[in-house]
């Protein structure tokens, strides 16, 4: 399981490689901390397959605006460095392993 705290200037590298879930985050955010949880039982039962990346809004304004995030948790997914899905709002397990499969 890889969970990686990511700054804008590390955003793109991230995102490059393989298959990655950005949750644009904040700490002061209640919902964020409710899918916070389940971002890591997805990275458990992912194992190396998924990349689980953490942006910080409040860290990184650039990356968060490049991407057009107004609600948080946002969560993108990408593809070798390509945008294949966007959900806003906490979101169940079943619903992110389903998304993640699609695009393996």
């Amino acid at each position: 399981m890889a969970i990686v705290n990511v700054s804008d200037s590390q955003f793109q590298s991230t995102v490059r490689e393989g298959l990655v879930l950005v949750d644009f985050w904040a700490p002061w955010c209640g919902p964020c901390k409710m899918i916070a949880p389940i971002l890591e039982e997805l990275g458990k039962q992912e194992g190396d397959a998924l990349t689980i990346a953490k942006v910080n809004v409040d860290d990184n304004p650039e990356t968060a605006g490049q991407y057009g995030i107004m609600s948080i948790p946002t969560l993108k997914l990408f593809k070798d460095g390509a945008e294949v899905a966007t959900y806003v709002g906490v979101r169940p397990l079943a619903e992110l392993k389903a998304a993640v499969a699609a695009h393996r």
